[in-house]
């Protein structure tokens, strides 16, 4: 057995959150990803990115979306460094970049400035607005996305403001999409010898995640807003309750589950109040629902429920950040890894969500800017490159 992506070389002119996120996922699989930085900027901005460094230039940051990856050093604004870009990208499967949707033409990373020298190169954007349109000259981020795409309008206490995600949603969303695209770019490459272009944006998957939302309003003309406690739009108990130490999120999305909720909190009668007895019912009742769950779970603790729910009623403690990290399931699942570290000796970085049965999944640090241009640069000729051969040849 080997890695699924193994054998797949990836050049990747990105920074920052969301393309780097999305070709880690690759790099975890087994491709190698090769970073292009341009040394006169420093490397990836993410490396900057504090307050939290590891070492100068290596930001804990920077780490968290770069594992597994190599790093060379070319200015693709110089005809020296473009040379060198076309000769490695003759040798690889695709080239990523989350570049302003402008930037892609004028550096040259797309199919129509590559695909002589590789016509079988996959040329996979992430951009923040796309690369056509009225906007695809405007920087973007995910915050901004939120923003517009109505999440913020979603987020937070009905009496309160508009608020974002606690994490950068977005980012993550649109580099696991991109990642996505690539993969069936390559695809279609390898069955018939002939790259392309392919793209994704920041805004367009989060306008996409807006999903049945959307639809309600697209359709029927319903504008849902925030709801108190996090709760589901349209079923109930879907939300968080009180409980005597904390919180708990229950979530009944199956008629199935409110008998068994009601009986496992000593409240079996519940099961059959026509206040409570549907979807409909529960739905039209929501507050006083809320005031009697509130009263039922404050009874016990947190983890007193946990234990009593556990593959019974669908439930969740509500934690903070760091009883995520510190928690018993995390631990049992292996979704911390320990990584090797020049500087530090061993690091701390959460695991690939892919599991490969059988397979150890790579964990190699991120690189130090340009520690790999010797083995990654030097063996190339820009004379005599030429372009790799694809695996399962030329349909054509």
């Amino acid at each position: 057995m080997s890695l699924p992506l193994e054998g797949v070389r990836i050049v990747a002119v990105e920074q920052y959150g969301a393309g780097p996120f999305g070709t880690q996922h690759l790099a975890d699989l087994g491709a190698e990803v090769i970073k292009i930085e341009n040394p006169l900027e420093g490397g990836d901005v993410g490396r900057m990115v504090g307050p939290y460094f590891f070492e100068p230039g290596d930001s804990h940051f920077f780490q968290s979306f770069n594992r597994n990856k190599k790093s060379v050093t070319l200015d693709l604004k110089s005809p020296e460094g473009q040379e060198m870009f076309k000769a490695l990208v003759a040798t690889a499967d695709a080239v990523f970049d989350n570049l302003r949707g402008d930037l892609p033409e004028k550096l040259g990373v797309t199919y129509d400035a590559l695909s002589s020298v590789n016509p079988a190169i996959v040329c996979c954007h992430l951009s923040a607005y796309g690369r056509e349109g009225s906007r695809k000259a405007w920087p973007g981020y995910d915050y901004l996305m939120q923003a517009e795409a109505g999440y913020c309008s979603l987020t937070g206490e009905p009496d309160g403001p508009p608020a974002r995600f606690g994490v950068s949603i977005i980012d993550m969303m649109t580099g696991t999409t991109a990642a996505m695209a690539l993969l069936a770019a390559l695809v279609s490459a390898r069955a018939t010898g002939k790259g392309r272009d392919i793209d994704t944006s920041l805004f367009d998957v989060a306008i996409h995640n807006v999903n049945y939302l959307g639809t309600w309003y697209l359709n029927e003309g319903v504008k849902t807003g925030r709801l108190p406690r996090g709760a589901h739009p349209s079923l109930t108990p879907s939300q968080m309750y009180r409980t005597k130490d904390g919180w708990l999120f229950i979530m009944c999305n199956k008629e199935k589950f409110w008998p068994i909720l009601v009986r496992l909190i000593e409240r079996p009668e519940w099961a059959s109040d026509p206040r409570y007895s549907s979807f409909k019912a529960r739905l039209a009742n929501r507050d006083a629902l809320t005031a009697d769950l509130d009263a039922a779970l404050s009874t016990r603790t947190t983890a007193e429920w946990i234990a009593l729910f556990a593959g019974k009623v669908p439930a969740a403690p509500v934690y903070d950040v760091a009883q995520a990290m510190d928690s018993d399931y995390v631990q049992e699942q292996g979704l911390i890894a320990d990584v090797p570290h020049p500087a530090r000796g061993t690091i701390k970085t959460l695991a690939c969500p892919v599991r490969c049965p059988g397979e150890d999944l790579p964990l190699r640090p991120a690189p130090r800017l340009g520690a790999h241009n010797e083995e990654i640069l030097g063996p190339l000729d820009t004379a005599k490159a030429r372009p790799r051969q694809p695996v399962y040849g030329d349909a054509s």
